[in-house]
């Protein structure tokens, strides 16, 4: 089949190097180049213990606070905040424990199997080197400060994820640059990363491209059917492209599309920030999520990422770069040596549905378009199980994973 896949993050790329292996000719429809958007810009995790949602229980009490701080992790824009009220509010209902509960166990199933989806595809591009499993360190102050989080990490062991607690002494010498700052962790062994996501996605288009893919440097805009199968994809330049069947994998874009289809769902953009200190005199081996100071560090091969800020402001506002910056003070708080003379800083738009699930799955409308967006922070992690499972669908296989929780039928 000729299969245009609108999108050329992660998740797109990754879906037609998995549609690619059945067989299938590929169209990839995008306006940016391959790895430019936000999978440019994440923080390269990819880490099966991500299972949580952002959305976690008494998460509610912490909101006004939040908003009151101009420093705090999350910031909605006063002219933003009656049009992403009902999302909000659909947020907090999935932020119970028994609903909590629920959505991590089926995040648990699209992310354990992360190196096990990514191996063919590395393998198949020459990208192995992209990709590290080094392992994650949740730091804390104290073992008291991480009581604070203990729920969800216990609800985390529950669902199979390998956690090993890690006492001052040890901690110290798996990260000498902790020192004194963070006095326990929690180490996650069989987490890894990216040393570079922009070029990780290159990579994988590249080779899509090198077995046949074609590529337009256009926007969908629309769909030509006949009955319940897509004809063709209309194109913003006013061309149409004639397709066997479409994947829309077009991160916090795929909205519209999906609803030109007949399945209209609550799609948001989390905008997030990172910076990068290009100069970073640190040693780090590990990625740190700190969970005080809600800061995700990466090292890189461009050089250290600090990442972790939410905005809701919607998707033509210009970036606030003091977003950023606070990102970096945190960094120098938690790293009181880090040389941070050169840095670059970045904002992207994370594609976020209310209970953190992404939509995988064909459209219910119609015979042959498939959704596969909505990753929210767990987009490089899940990019290549949900290609895999896009690929699956397409071909009538059973997926290997449970699709039922990302189903795009869930929001009715």
């Amino acid at each position: 089949m000729h299969i245009v896949v609108l999108g050329t993050g992660i998740v797109g790329v990754c879906s037609a190097a998995w549609l690619q292996r059945d067989g299938h000719r590929i169209t990839f429809v995008s306006p940016v180049p391959a790895g430019e958007a936000c999978s440019f810009g994440n923080a390269g995790s990819l880490s099966p213990s991500a299972c949580l949602p952002v959305g976690l229980p008494g998460m509610w009490k912490q909101v006004p606070g939040w908003l009151r701080d101009p420093d705090g992790p999350l910031r909605i824009h006063p002219d933003y905040f009656l049009r992403v009220l009902p999302w909000l509010l659909r947020f907090l209902r999935a932020s119970s424990r028994p609903e909590v509960e629920r959505i991590a166990t089926g995040l648990r199933g699209l992310l354990a199997p992360i190196f096990d989806s990514y191996q063919p595809l590395l393998d198949h591009a020459q990208a192995t080197h992209l990709v590290r499993r080094s392992g994650c360190l949740y730091v804390y102050a104290s073992q008291a400060s991480a009581a604070r989080w203990q729920w969800g990490m216990n609800l985390r062991r529950r669902l199979g994820v390998d956690l090993r607690d890690v006492g001052e002494e040890e901690l110290t010498t798996l990260e000498p640059d902790l020192r004194g700052r963070f006095r326990f962790g929690i180490l996650a062994p069989e987490n890894g990363s990216t040393t570079d996501p922009s070029a990780l996605v290159k990579a994988l288009h590249a080779r899509c491209v090198a077995d046949g893919a074609q590529e337009m440097a256009d926007a969908a805009v629309g769909f030509e059917q006949t009955g319940d199968r897509v004809t063709a994809v209309r194109l913003l330049s006013g061309q149409r492209l004639s397709c066997d069947a479409v994947v829309v994998a077009a991160g916090a874009w795929s909205g519209p599309l999906a609803r030109a289809l007949g399945t209209p769902v609550p799609l948001e953009t989390q905008r997030g920030y990172h910076v990068t200190v290009q100069s970073s005199n640190l040693a780090l081996r590990h990625t740190v999520m700190a969970p005080e100071y809600n800061l995700m560090v990466n090292p890189m091969g461009m050089g250290l990422r600090l990442a972790g800020s939410v905005e809701f402001a919607g998707l033509k506002r210009q970036p606030d770069y003091r977003r950023a910056d606070v990102l970096l003070a945190k960094g120098r708080e938690m790293f009181p040596h880090l040389d941070a003379s050169r840095t670059t800083r970045w904002m992207g738009h994370r594609p976020c549905l209310p209970d953190s699930l992404p939509v995988i799955g064909r459209a219910p409308r119609v015979a042959n378009a498939w959704l596969a967006f909505g990753h929210g922070h767990v987009g490089m992690c899940g990019g290549a199980t949900t290609g895999r499972e896009v690929a699956h669908l397409v071909a009538g296989r059973t997926p290997q994973v449970d699709l039922q929780p990302f189903s795009p039928s869930r929001f009715r």
